[in-house]
């Protein structure tokens, strides 16, 4: 029996950028575009050309730089009511864009008919039939999106199926069920489905083709584009890791290794699986939001073991705690050190350090056991992996001296003059390098900003990758908030050179000592990181 095919319609590049605080420039669509094309999606919507100046620039570029695999889409909504569609300005740009594919969102709920167009359902299927209609004729495909479907045929059954009837009769290919609002619940899902599948036949159509296009407003948005999948869709929308307006769009990192690994549909080439993970990594670097670690698949810490039993039975036999294997979406098993760590944990997490010790070895039990000590005092290292692979290499007689911090001074004024108070901070730092000791000095908008600067002034001279290392997070945590302004402090920052990114820790009862140890330690693993790469390179 053959496989049943799936296509795959990424949105993210329209209504992922409808999320709050998320905005892309052309360049960032286009670097994305690249990212979804690769891994093998059917249908890329790039924006509404023409409601805005940077849509519209994106599709004049592509179209010199032209997709490999995916198809562009633009979209668009019907025309305006009282007019025809070739004398709708607003279709100029749309046919201008160039795609093949054009898809067109037309009003199936009465309500947003009356109220929201403000015209008559007569006018509204005229509308729909109207513009799909233009359009085919310009030598366009049709893709019709059925804008709040569900709460439209929920509400009016009748005038919901006409609606639809009209994008049919219009020659529309792709009849897609919009769960708008996102409060539909999967049961529901999978009747109206079914109803439509049914109509499409009753109406001349021997292979329907439905998609499903669902939000996450009642947290349900996979769920119900599954149960629209199981009862006839056969293309599903969404976006790269769930972005989208309110409460996000259905995440297509969740839905794909879910319809193609767990049911057996074919979504994307089973290569083109495997760069699942990097591109939800690579699209959050772009959009310029964390990665979230917990999620499903692809999140850091989807296959991430703590507990020392756990990690003993899944070094027996993965699928006593693994799902399915992190490497068939491109993600990778991680032994997390913590105060729970046993041997079993040493061992697993340090041979992903590229070190092979035995249950035997010494350093094993003296690496757990500074680790627990470390722990006791506030240090974490779940989230600071960096700085424990540095504790290793410490151990074991095997971490490189980039640096030493001899000393280091910040002082913060104030100009009480200023209107808003302005306060600017400058560091010192004497550090030892190569034998020679430097003192550099910096300012920043804060003590550790321009501790940042000072390190980085007095450590790029010798070391240029530094100018590369950038911080993408900054967290404080105060451990015993009992003790007022003499608590503990953890400092952990996250690093990124723009193609990884790596965690530290530091703790002090002074957060600025705390923030120092990190940022130190953030420097030291980036030069040891670069200098393996070099030695990968050479050896190649």
């Amino acid at each position: 029996m053959e496989t049943q095919k799936i296509a795959i319609y990424d949105t993210t590049l329209r209504d992922g950028t409808q999320r709050e605080g998320l905005s892309l420039s052309v360049e960032d669509k286009m670097r994305i575009a690249d990212c979804l094309d690769r891994m093998g999606v059917a249908f890329i919507e790039g924006g509404w050309a023409g409601a805005n100046p940077k849509d519209g620039e994106f599709f004049r570029r592509m179209q010199d730089h032209p997709l490999r695999n995916a198809e562009l889409v633009v979209f668009c909504s019907t025309r305006r009511a009282g007019i025809k569609a070739e004398d709708d300005p607003m279709l100029v740009p749309i046919v201008g864009a160039a795609t093949k594919w054009i898809t067109i969102f037309g009003k199936s709920w009465d309500l947003h008919v009356i109220e929201g167009l403000r015209t008559t359902l007569e006018e509204n299927l005229a509308m729909i039939s109207d513009t799909i209609a233009y359009l085919k004729n310009c030598d366009r495909r049709l893709i019709y999106d059925a804008e709040h479907w569900f709460d439209g045929y929920k509400n009016n059954p009748e005038y919901a199926l006409k609606t639809l009837k009209s994008a049919f009769d219009a020659g529309a290919e792709w009849f897609i069920l919009c769960d708008t609002n996102g409060g539909t619940l999967p049961d529901e899902i999978s009747q109206i489905t079914e109803l439509v599948d049914a109509s499409l036949r009753e109406w001349g159509s021997t292979s329907p083709q439905i998609g499903i296009h669902t939000h996450n407003d009642a947290g349900l948005a996979v769920a119900n584009a599954i149960a629209s999948v199981q009862h006839g869709a056969t293309m599903v929308q969404g976006t790269i890791n769930g972005y989208g307006e309110r409460c996000g769009n259905a995440n297509l990192c969740t839905l794909i290794p879910n319809l193609q690994l767990k049911m057996g549909y074919d979504c994307i080439a089973a290569d083109r699986l495997l760069n699942l993970t990097a591109t939800s990594r690579q699209v959050s670097e772009i959009v310029n939001l964390a990665p979230d670690d917990h999620a499903p698949f692809v999140g850091a810490s989807a296959f991430a073991h703590k507990g020392g039993i756990h990690v003993s039975a899944v070094q027996r036999n993965p699928l006593t705690y693994e799902h399915i294997t992190p490497e068939s979406i491109g993600n990778n098993r991680r032994i997390v050190i913590s105060e729970q760590a046993g041997i079993s944990n040493v061992i697993s997490k340090v041979e992903t350090f590229g070190i092979c010790l035995r249950k035997e070895d010494p350093a094993c039990r003296q690496i757990l056991q500074i680790t627990k000590d470390l722990e006791q005092i506030g240090y974490q290292f779940e989230s600071a992996e960096a700085s424990f692979e540095l504790l290793v290499r410490e151990a074991l007689g095997d971490r490189p001296k980039f640096f030493t911090i001899s000393s280091f001074h910040v002082y913060s004024t104030s100009d009480v003059t200023h209107s808003v108070g302005a306060v600017n901070s400058q560091a010192t730092v004497k550090v030892l390098v190569k034998d020679e000791e430097h003192l550099t000095a910096a300012e920043g908008n804060g003590p550790v900003a321009a501790l940042d600067a000072a390190l980085r002034k007095a450590l790029t001279s010798f070391y240029p990758e530094i100018a590369n290392f950038y911080l993408t997070d900054y967290k404080v945590r105060i451990l015993n908030s009992d003790s007022g302004t003499k608590a503990t402090t953890r400092v952990l920052i996250e690093f990124s050179n723009g193609k990884r990114r790596w965690s530290t820790a530091g703790v002090s009862q002074n957060i600025i000592d705390a923030s120092c140890k990190a940022l130190a330690e953030g420097f030291e693993y980036g030069l040891l990181s670069a200098v393996r790469h070099m030695m990968e390179i050479a050896k190649a």
